[in-house]
């Protein structure tokens, strides 16, 4: 057989393909290049096919920006007695567009139904989807419609927010043929809004008269709950000079017995207050000596 096409099989979308027909029959002869029926015909009306190289041996074509539509079965025909013929078939790949995450319009509140869904248009075959939490996989519902010769793919993923949720990053993977292994991500991080949370943490176990001692509110909301307020026995702190508020702590510079009582730390933002609370007892300065003493 003295003919032969020399193609790409696979070619993708928006790229340029050249078809290059072989033959090793010397002879005057005249060439044409068919796709499906009639290539010769569609030639003259495509102004993306070109002429790149004939010779006796050889005969190049290109196709400029390369569409789905230009898939199918190309026939290299020589026109001896008898016609030699030679055909490959063309597949053309259709490259997925980058992603998009729908779903996040504005900060979730905890408790919240949140649907996300990642979609990509174009892909031929249907590319395939993957979420991320992170980076631990987690499951999505895939969609895959066709539109006119390329695919339309979705996948969503569905959870209940809660605090835990707040700065989670959800990355969207498309992979496909096509991208090799460079598959097209988005990433969307979630703002997830929740009451506060407060714990009084003391920094000593045991105070004693004379002693600093210093009660830490750690509280912890979105949005974050500032200030906070102090109170000691439902009140207002009775001694400004000694007891020291600054940002989220509270200082007692030097300890005494009329500190005893329950302080409380109060935060809020617009979801919510929230309270912790801390008794004193402050010991006297030698308890820790007639402990020992009365141990020997």
């Amino acid at each position: 057989h003295c003919l032969k096409i020399v193609i790409s099989i696979i070619t993708f979308s928006f790229e340029i393909l050249f078809l290059q027909c072989d033959f090793d029959c010397f002879s005057i002869v005249i060439f044409i290049l068919l796709i499906s029926y009639c290539f010769y015909i569609l030639a003259l009306r495509d102004n993306r096919i070109e002429l790149v190289r004939a010779s006796w041996k050889e005969l190049t074509i290109s196709i400029n920006d390369v569409t789905l539509s230009d898939e199918g079965q190309y026939t290299c025909s020589l026109f001896t007695m008898p016609v030699k013929t030679s055909k490959a078939f063309l597949t053309v790949l259709g490259v997925p567009a980058k992603p998009e995450i729908t779903g996040l319009s504005r900060p979730a509140q905890e408790g919240e139904d949140v649907t996300l869904t990642c979609t990509t248009s174009g892909s031929k075959p249907a590319a395939d989807i993957r979420w991320f939490r992170n980076d631990k996989e987690v499951q999505g519902q895939k969609e895959v419609n066709a539109t006119g010769r390329s695919f339309t793919v979705r996948s969503s993923v569905h959870l209940k927010v809660d605090r835990k949720d707040d700065g989670a990053a959800y990355t969207c993977v498309v992979e496909h043929v096509s991208l090799g292994s460079m598959p097209h991500q988005v990433t969307e991080v979630l703002e997830v809004h929740y009451p506060p949370q407060v714990q009084i943490v003391h920094s000593v176990i045991v105070p004693q008269e004379g002693q600093y001692f210093k009660l830490e509110c750690v509280s912890k909301g979105n949005p974050l709950p500032e200030p906070v307020f102090w109170t000691k026995d439902g009140g207002e702190l009775p001694d400004v000079e000694r007891m020291i508020v600054e940002g989220r702590d509270l200082i007692i510079t030097t300890l005494n017995k009329t500190d005893n009582g329950t302080y409380r730390c109060e935060a809020s933002n617009i979801l919510g207050t929230n309270r912790d609370e801390f008794t004193l007892y402050v010991y006297g300065k030698y308890f820790w000596l007639n402990i020992t003493s009365g141990g020997q």
